[in-house]
Order: C-alpha cells, then structure tokens, then sequence
C-alpha cells in the first residue's frame, strides 16, 4: 500500500483489532458504537477507500451505486452477508468481503448451549432463584427433557452444522439427521448424520430442529407455519443462524398452542426488536446475539476482515471475497 487508505470502522472492534487498523489505514473508528444511521453510512461511502462494517448495517442499492460513492471495498464484519447487496455491489464494481471459518466454533457451542438451556429449564431455574423465590429442592421442580440420546435434525451442513453435529453425536449421543442439498455424502458418513430428502422430513423425526442455513432471500421465514407444524410436538427449535429464517409469528402461535415445547434464539427476525409476546414466554431462551461472541473469535474476525482489506489494497485478491 502506498498511501494509506481511508477505512471507515462502523462498530467498535477489540481493542488489538482496532490498533492493527490504525497501524495499517487512515482508519475512521466509532468511538460511541452507535449503529451509523443511513446519512452517516451515504457519508462513509462518499468519504471513504473502504467501508468494514458489521452484519447490522444495510449496505443497500443506493448506497453501493450513489453517484459520489468513494469506497471500493466494503470487508463485512461477519460471516453472513445478506446485509450487503451484492448484485449491486458486483453491478457497481465494489468488492465485497465477508469473514468466514473462524467462529464455527463457537457458534456451535453456543446451539449447545441454547439446545441445553431451553431442554433443562436453566432460564427459567436461574430467574426463579434471583428471584428469591426457591424454596428448596423438591422432586417436581422444573422437570425439563433430556437431550442424551435424543435426536437431532439440522437444517443445513455446512461448517457450524457439522460442528453441531459433531459435538452432539460425540458428547450426547444423539441421532443426527440433516438436509442440505449442497453437502457430499462423505461429510455426513464421517460424522454420522442421515440425510433426509426434505426439511419436513427432518423435522418430523427429530426431537431438536436447529437451523445453520444462510439468509438469502430464498430462506426467508424457511420455518413458516407449515414447517413449525411439522415438527414433532413436544420438539424443540434452535436458531443461531439469521433471525429471518424464522416467521416469528408462525413460531409464537406454536409455542402458545403446543405445537411445539420450546425454542432457543440467538438471532430475531428484527434486531434487536423482540416481540413482547416471545419475551414473556418462559419455554423460550433468548440470547441477544452472541454466537461468534468470544474475544478469541472477535478477533480473528476482526483480522481477518483487516487481512481483506489489506490484500485489496496491495493489489492482490481478498482470500474472502464473495463479490
């Protein structure tokens, strides 16, 4: 890089990622972590070499082909990449970068953990003991479901699929069933995990539907009011993956009905907006978005969206480009 770039940083970062950038770029940090509203990220476009933004800002058609638009890369802070337009970024000559591999991981842990959480009750335990209401242990209380031995369903394997998969066959014992018409054979054998035809089909076996697809526009709301009926009553649906995969609608009148027991939810169908309705039900565990939230996975991300930008502006191409 000769001159440094401009690199307008729409969130805070950790701190050794945000150091890298001021080392590397003129880089532009949000020092209120206030989510930039749409003039703010028009100005960022027109302003700025680079925009590294996070997969809560919309990086729309307007944005990517406004007329004073400056900015040539935009290194999405994220795995997912449905916050992009990437017909127009690839119509308007923009690259556009995305920060994959590095929070498999934890974000299957984190399904565990959501899987765990909503089959033994821990939410529910947990208020009820801050409370003050615990009165002492008695044989009835709170009884929960076991997940050991259970069966699991995927809806999609790919790299936080399989490491779901591989954590529940190999720690609990599970049945893992998947669909997923992009993943060999091979993948599945190695692990374990039956292929089904169809989502319907996995739904209806399994006790545990947890949903690791991406989010473009052919999987919004994938979980509508047919697919919840079609679970097995008493299962229970997990989300780590993007909020509108799930009709959250169609998801509430199940909970409310019985259709199903429970749900564990990492991510909302309108972030950070949560009906009041989800919020009030105790068979339902809501986290606010924490599947790559550890400060070893931040930070790889954190990298390597700075490694993007760095090839880029080396003249190489982005090990991550997605347009």
């Amino acid at each position: 890089m000769s001159a440094r770039p401009t690199v307008v940083v729409t969130r805070r970062l950790p701190a050794d990622v945000e150091e890298r950038l001021r080392a590397l770029f003129d880089a532009r940090l949000n020092a209120q972590d206030a989510p930039l509203d749409a003039t703010a990220l028009a100005a960022a476009m027109r302003d700025a070499d680079a925009l590294l933004p996070t997969v809560t800002d919309r990086i729309d058609a307007a944005l990517l082909g406004a007329s004073d638009r400056r900015v040539r890369i935009v290194s999405n802070f994220g795995v997912g990449f449905n916050n992009i337009d990437v017909a127009a970024a690839k119509a308007n000559g923009v690259v556009v970068t995305n920060t994959p591999d590095v929070l498999t991981d934890d974000t299957a842990d984190l399904a565990v953990t959501l899987m765990l959480m909503v089959a033994r009750r821990t939410g529910e335990g947990e208020r009820h003991v801050r409370a003050g209401q615990w009165t002492g242990w008695r044989p009835t209380q709170l009884l929960g479901t076991r997940v050991t031995g259970k069966t699991l369903g995927l809806i999609g394997f790919g790299r936080i699929g399989r490491a779901v998969a591989k954590r529940a066959r190999n720690g609990f014992g599970m049945r893992v069933l998947f669909h997923d018409p992009y993943t060999s054979d091979a993948d599945a054998q190695a692990l374990g995990a039956e292929r089904r035809a169809s989502i319907e089909e996995v739904l209806h076996e399994s006790d545990y539907g947890s949903l690791h697809c991406p989010a473009p526009a052919e999987t919004h709301h994938l979980m509508n009011t047919a697919r919840v009926a079609a679970m097995r009553r008493g299962a229970f649906l997990i989300n780590t993956s993007r909020g509108d995969v799930v009709d959250e609608a169609a998801l509430m009148r199940a909970l409310l009905d019985g259709t199903i027991a429970g749900a564990g939810l990492d991510v909302f169908e309108r972030e950070p907006a949560v009906p009041r309705e989800l919020a009030a039900m105790e068979n339902v565990v809501l986290l606010p978005h924490l599947g790559s939230a550890t400060e070893e996975t931040r930070v790889a991300m954190g990298n390597r969206a700075i490694d993007n930008l760095a090839a880029f502006f080396d003249g190489g191409a982005p090990r991550d480009r997605v347009a």
